[in-house]
């Protein structure tokens, strides 16, 4: 492979590095119409976890960025994945477009892993290594998020012409704001995962993380998942005990068909949502959302109970949120986040609704937010 490589900004910007995993496009490809490694830049803060954060839905059409200076020192292993159950029916293991480290681990792992390396080249994902991703990351949070490309070449510095078919090739993608992602993600078929709980429970796959799954039958919960293209009817002839509409990626105000969905079923039986989910739920209530500067991205996130007054660390991954002024009589705001104010999660109890922006079922992540999976099932029980 080519060992030179390049992070090309929409602004112009270059970052020089060292490539890795599968090969990155040099802008000849470009011409072909390669968008594999294109996509919105992010950061996350996680000292661990790149595997679960690479095969995470919601990364869909992003570069991740891990601050943390060294990754990869452990190794990578399927059971790991957080995929879900449509792996292999959609696109492979890894989610992401892309990702960028400062310093790359290249020696051994323990016996029957993978290497990260090995990792994204099975899966056909590039990275760039050996870049300063603290100023990296110090311009998106001081600029806001943007859009990029891992470009690679066999010239010591890349070329006018080479940057010029990155910046219009990056120029001409779509921006994440009006966004719909659903269409690469998710189970594309009705799933039963587990038939023998106390509880039913409908899952509403938008690109659900496996650890979600893990946790609801862990509560003695039989699971149902649907695609995202789902009707209220085909639910609710299955009686479920309780709704949950799952985590994803893109922007949550194009999903007009999910938003209709939510609003058929809301009232209707206990409904639920994480992240993607939450966001759905608020604008099935009458809320707006809006595309935040750079986003939450990261396994340690202070939130707020306003119930109890007590705080919690988090994990989360979300570019959007819900604007809290928009919120309709009635919503309450159950969860605040404690660095910057924005709505963490919401409660409106007459109609049995409750959802959260964070992710409870915290892979990778603290968890102190695990209990929000027996609040689910305690409202399906009416306690």
């Amino acid at each position: 492979m080519l060992e030179r490589a390049w992070l090309v900004l929409e602004d112009g910007t270059l970052f020089k590095g060292k490539g890795f995993g599968a090969e990155a496009p040099t802008a000849q490809k470009l011409k072909d119409g390669n968008a594999r490694f294109a996509g919105e830049i992010i950061f996350n803060t996680g000292m661990t976890g790149y595997h679960e954060i690479l095969t995470d839905p919601s990364y869909t059409g992003q570069i991740v960025l891990m601050t943390y200076p060294h990754i990869g020192n452990y190794g990578d292993d399927s059971a790991w994945s957080e995929s879900g159950p449509e792996k292999g029916r959609n696109t492979g293991e890894i989610k992401c477009s892309g990702m960028v480290v400062r310093s790359l681990y290249r020696g051994p792992v323990p016996h029957g892993r993978k290497t990260l390396n090995q990792f994204m080249i099975q899966e056909g994902v590039c990275g760039i290594s050996d870049i300063d991703t603290r100023a990296l990351t110090l311009r998106i949070r001081d600029n806001g998020s943007c859009n990029a490309i891992i470009l690679s070449s066999a010239s010591e510095e890349l070329t006018t012409e080479e940057q010029q078919i990155a910046l219009d090739y990056i120029k001409a993608m779509p921006s994440m704001e009006g966004a719909n992602l659903l269409g690469g993600v998710g189970s594309t078929e009705t799933l039963i995962t587990k038939s023998d709980g106390k509880y039913n429970f409908a899952l509403v796959d938008c690109g659900i993380k496996q650890n979600i799954i893990n946790e609801i039958e862990a509560l003695d919960c039989s699971v149902k998942l649907y695609p995202s293209t789902v009707t209220a009817a085909e639910i609710l002839a299955d009686k479920p005990h309780g709704i949950l509409m799952s985590n994803g990626p893109g922007d949550p105000g194009v999903l007009q068909a999910q938003i209709a969905l939510t609003k058929e079923l809301l009232g209707q039986i206990p409904i639920f949502g994480i992240c993607l989910g939450h966001q759905l739920l608020s604008q099935a209530l009458g809320a707006k959302t809006f595309k935040m500067k750079f986003g939450h991205h990261g396994c340690n996130h202070p939130v707020r109970d306003e119930k109890t007054g007590k705080v919690f660390v988090t994990s989360q991954n979300h570019g959007f949120a819900v604007e809290a002024e928009s919120l309709p009589k009635g919503a309450q705001v159950r969860f605040i986040n404690a660095n910057d104010g924005s709505v963490e999660g919401v409660e409106v109890p007459e109609k049995k609704l409750l959802c959260v922006q964070f992710h409870p079922e915290a892979a990778p992540g603290p968890v102190d937010s695990s209990w929000i999976f027996q609040a689910f099932l305690d409202v399906v029980k009416g306690e």
